[in-house]
């Protein structure tokens, strides 16, 4: 088939390379000629594994291009995704401008028949907004082509987006058309061989049904967040209070790690759009609005750790802070702990050394050469002369790490781990005060 993706970015850029990885034939646009420019030399603009390989194969096979020229890609395509952003408001609403835009522009180069698949994250009711909005610039045009608007949410996750996407656990395509849901179907075919993943609903429960995915995940989190405090108040485990409730089937166990609090480009977002949906419809959102909230104070909890042990005036304090990315394999920073944890930590007087295996030139960007935040360039320059060691992303180099050397360059032998990596009676055992999430500290009796 053939297909345009308009958007670049992280989802557009994924669904373009694995169509074309499949046999399809992609034109991705995008307005961003830096962009374009970069992705035609073989350089990818943001960090997934697998891509950069994936999609300079396919480039080399002539399967996918990149350009700037949209209405060469609307000519030449029959499917055409929008994967713009819908970055949120100030109210907590997606931002439907460029997904607009997308379609304002489709329907003033349209010559023939298109079908039209909202692959941005849209709040319910966005396509028909989309089919209105194609239908004024079509009666402006004076012409009457026809073309369809389907639902396609994607469900990548940063860092594993390939294999989510080669490897569906579901494929859920939104149309009120039988004919529009097969060509779909078969669109996905080859991603569903061992077993028909693709499920055709309306467009509206498509729509709906994304929100509710990343809802339901956020949830988990900042239940077992929730948890994780009962924990420490009360000296439970919250390690094994995880094995015990994950072993029940019906509650598994992804999605319940306590940590820092969730981040990312898409949770956050996601569930303002909701809250925002809900306010909207006069329904007041107590389950999603106590998942933020939740989530907030749980990005704080490291920071009251610190204080705990080294007091409310951090003056003169350094800290070391190993992982920046709100998640592992990803360099993304949007809604990161880090960010919180970093600018309270300065706030209150401290000094950061921070690391982090591939958000480095992101980090630059967000502190902008903060005199108090010292970039390094590995794990173990960052604990040189530090008061203690903070841990904020599981990376998995951080996993087993030289605890002697950990002793040797901090100057006190204390560490928060906020993903609850290592094991807190060796690490006691070392000589470090150590310090979890939901796990006994020795003050807990």
């Amino acid at each position: 088939m053939k297909l345009a993706v308009i958007g670049s970015g992280y989802v557009g850029l994924t669904s373009g390379a694995c169509f074309a990885e499949m046999g399809s034939n992609v034109i991705c646009v995008d307005k961003d000629e830096n962009k374009i420019s970069m992705l035609n030399a073989g350089k990818i603009p943001i960090h997934e594994p697998g891509l950069e390989e994936m999609v300079n194969r396919n480039v080399a096979a002539g399967r996918l291009s990149f350009t700037t020229d949209m209405k060469t890609a609307v000519d030449e395509s029959r499917i055409i995704f929008i994967a713009v952003g819908t970055p949120p408001d100030e109210d907590g609403s997606a931002d439907l401008q460029y997904v607009l835009a997308a379609a304002s522009e489709i329907a003033s180069l349209m010559n023939a028949a298109k079908i039209i698949v909202n692959k941005s994250t849209v709040p319910v009711g966005t396509a028909d907004l989309v089919r209105n909005k194609m239908l004024e610039v079509l009666r402006e045009r004076g012409v009457d082509i026809p073309f369809d608007v389907v639902s396609n949410p994607e469900f990548l996750k940063e860092g594993s987006a390939i294999d989510d996407f080669m490897k569906p656990d579901r494929v859920v395509i939104g149309t009120d058309k039988v004919e529009v849901g097969e060509t779909m179907r078969a669109l996905y075919a080859s991603f569903c061989r061992t077993r028909d993943r693709v499920l055709v609903m309306n467009i509206r429960s498509s729509e709906m049904t994304k929100y509710a995915a990343n809802a339901l995940l956020a949830t988990k989190i900042s239940f077992i967040n929730e948890i994780s405090r009962l924990c420490d108040e009360y000296g439970a485990d919250v390690s094994e209070v995880r094995s015990g409730i994950g072993s029940d089937t019906r509650i598994g166990y992804q999605f319940i790690y306590p940590g820092v609090g969730y981040g990312g480009s898409c949770f956050p977002k996601d569930i303002k759009a909701l809250i925002h949906m809900a306010d909207q419809k006069g329904y007041d959102s107590l389950i999603l609005k106590a998942v933020e909230e939740v989530n907030a104070r749980q990005k704080m909890i490291l920071v009251q750790k610190v204080q705990k042990h080294f007091g409310t005036n951090l003056s003169g304090k350094c800290f070391a802070i190993w992982g920046l990315a709100f998640k592992p394999q990803t360099d993304d920073m949007r809604e990161a702990p880090s960010v919180v944890i970093i600018n309270e930590l300065i706030a209150l007087g401290a000094t950061i050394k921070a690391y982090d295996p591939v958000a480095m030139n992101e980090a630059a960007r967000i502190f902008n050469n903060n005199p108090k935040v010292i970039l390094c360039d590995s794990e173990y320059q960052a604990l040189e002369n530090a008061d203690a060691l903070l841990l904020i992303t599981e990376w998995h180099q951080f996993r087993y790490p030289d605890f002697t050397k950990i002793a040797d360059l901090l100057k006190s032998k204390v560490i928060f781990d906020g993903r609850n990596l290592y094991n807190p009676s060796i690490v006691r055992e070392l000589g470090f005060s150590y310090y979890a999430i939901g796990r006994p500290s020795p003050d807990i009796q």
